[in-house]
């Protein structure tokens, strides 16, 4: 799944392991769901959007 959350980190100023800290997950759950080599479960994924205010669909995308 393609996303967005790199470019929202960024703007952020936020390291990977920042956002980790903030939605309870690992470094290494972050940089695995930014390369699209994991898929975030339903409940991080709401977690993530709403860390960000943003929806869903404004952060992720189908491949």
């Amino acid at each position: 799944m393609n996303n967005k959350i790199k470019i929202l980190r960024a703007e952020k100023g936020w390291s990977q392991e920042e956002l980790g800290t903030r939605l309870g997950v690992s470094r290494q759950a972050i940089n695995a769901i930014e390369r699209g080599k994991h898929d975030p479960s339903l409940h991080l994924a709401f977690a993530i959007a709403a860390v960000f205010d943003e929806t869903i669909e404004g952060i992720f995308e189908p491949a």
